[in-house]
């Protein structure tokens, strides 16, 4: 989706696009930034098994590319990358999916080998995210400078993502997907983790994805969308809401669903068919201390 953007529009709303090499955008005290880059190569490859403690990673890892959402005022920075979510992938451990003894085959790297699926190949992670605070506060008293100490934290709440909001029609001053790793699962599905950023006048908002698909056993869709309304205010207010659903093909047909492959290319599109299995909205707090 390429998003031209008006000049005008711009200013309008306080925006600025980087014109430092970077691709982003600052507006209302957010700097936004994404980045596209290659795929790891061997010795990086090699360089993140040892950090991870793993001899499996995704075909396609993009160890370079990231977004970053920065709030000067605060310092608060949420930020997404592959490494991060890998190791929520290595923490999370999941069982690996269970499939047919005739599949497995389809797993192996070499002519007659036995597989043997004791990991989760799907790489399925429980990240949402990763946040941390780049701040340089000092405060004196008598005694001379005292560092503070801010730490950003996700507590549960009430609120909701406006979502009908987020369909008015305002422009698009900043838009980007950024594809963080993907599997094809030796053709017997999908593992792609991506997340997308769109800025407008009123907030910015984004959706990271991770969508699985084991053909004829199981599909899993783990979505966090974030939302910041713009607003003068020191601290930002940030909602997350976190929505992981999953189903089986065979569940899928018992409810009349089609049962091929073919069907379930767009994660978007069959959404609803997936029962939720996990569903919060949390606020972003900044706590500083002194």
């Amino acid at each position: 989706m390429d998003v031209e953007v008006d000049d005008k529009d711009l200013k309008a709303a306080g925006a600025e696009i980087l014109t430092d090499g970077r691709h982003g955008l600052r507006i209302h005290g957010w700097e936004i930034v994404s980045c596209n880059g290659a795929i790891l190569n061997s010795s990086s490859l090699i360089t993140w098994e040892d950090k991870l403690k793993t001899s499996h990673l995704p075909e396609m890892v993009f160890g370079e590319s990231c977004l970053e959402l920065k709030h000067a005022t605060s310092g608060t920075k949420i930020h997404f990358n592959a490494f991060d979510a890998l190791t929520g992938w290595k923490q999370e451990a999941l069982p690996p999916v269970e499939v047919p003894a005739a599949a497995q085959w389809k797993f192996r790297s070499k002519p007659f080998q036995q597989v043997i699926l004791d990991y989760d190949y799907t790489f399925t992670t429980p990240y949402c995210g990763s946040e941390t605070m780049e701040l340089d506060i000092e405060k004196k008293d008598s005694g001379g400078i005292l560092e503070a100490s801010c730490i950003p934290c996700w507590e549960d709440c009430e609120e909701q993502i406006d979502v009908a909001a987020l369909a008015s029609k305002e422009p698009i001053l900043f838009y980007d997907e950024v594809v963080l790793y993907e599997d094809e699962l030796a053709d017997n599905g999908v593992s792609l983790l991506t997340v997308k950023v769109r800025v407008m006048p009123s907030c910015w908002f984004l959706l990271l994805r991770f969508w699985l698909r084991v053909d004829g056993v199981l599909m899993r869709l783990r979505d966090t969308r974030m939302h910041c309304a713009f607003s003068e205010s020191a601290n930002p207010i940030v909602l997350r809401e976190s929505c992981w659903r999953e189903a089986t093909f065979e569940a899928l047909a018992a409810k009349g669903y089609p049962t091929d492959s073919a069907s379930y290319s767009d994660p978007s599109i069959i959404s609803q068919r997936l029962p939720v299995i996990v569903h919060k909205t949390q606020k972003l707090k900044v706590h500083c201390n002194f």
